[in-house]
């Protein structure tokens, strides 16, 4: 039980994928604009996460070295093809927003690398609460960087006004090198904080 909760734990904060390990830039910088759409993304990405992490736990004895890396993408893409058709049935305004970064899911080096990292070396249970936390960690770090530019950029969050009809948007927080300047801040406070820890 101490190494589920182990690996449940590790991926919120010791290996956190955006903030410690910096894997899925890509999806981080670009999505974030809105904190809805940090939510959107990372509960695609923990859905893909755990569900491949399974998968391929529960076939590691079964799958040919040779062809390894073949079959955890064909694994991934049928859980992210799920995501995108659910998305698109059920959340299509959100699926409209992340656009083409539902299907690039498949080739986030967050999943493939777990995948290669963890879920080939673990059994099942303890492959699930790595996905789990791994997934956690990912929707956290969305949603503090989404969060920020939000709140500067419009002056709201979850596109409920805060700031009032006087506050002037800090545009720069919605653009593309907003992105940068709130996740390299966000990133230097990790650091910071690990010291003191350490």
């Amino acid at each position: 039980m101490n190494t589920l909760i182990r690996d449940l734990v590790n991926g919120i904060w010791k290996e956190n994928p955006i903030f410690r390990i910096v894997l899925g830039m890509c999806s981080t910088l670009a999505i974030t604009t809105e904190a809805k759409n940090a939510i959107g993304m990372g509960t695609a990405v923990t859905f893909v996460l755990v569900c491949s992490n399974i998968l391929i736990s529960a076939l590691r004895k079964v799958i040919p070295d040779k062809v390894r890396l073949a079959c955890y993408i064909v694994i991934v893409a049928t859980f992210v093809t799920i995501v995108d058709l659910v998305m698109a049935g059920f959340f299509f305004q959100l699926h409209k927003a992340m656009g083409i970064f539902i299907p690039l899911i498949v080739v986030n080096c967050i999943i493939l690398g777990r995948a290669e990292a963890f879920a080939n070396k673990n059994p099942v249970l303890n492959s699930m609460m790595d996905g789990i936390g791994m997934g956690i960690g990912y929707t956290l770090a969305l949603l503090t960087v989404g969060s920020i530019r939000e709140l500067l950029g419009n002056g709201s969050l979850f596109g409920l006004p805060l700031l009032g009809s006087r506050y002037i948007p800090f545009l720069l927080a919605i653009l593309p090198p907003g992105a940068f300047i709130v996740l390299g801040l966000l990133l230097g406070l990790m650091n910071k904080v690990n010291q003191r820890l350490a």
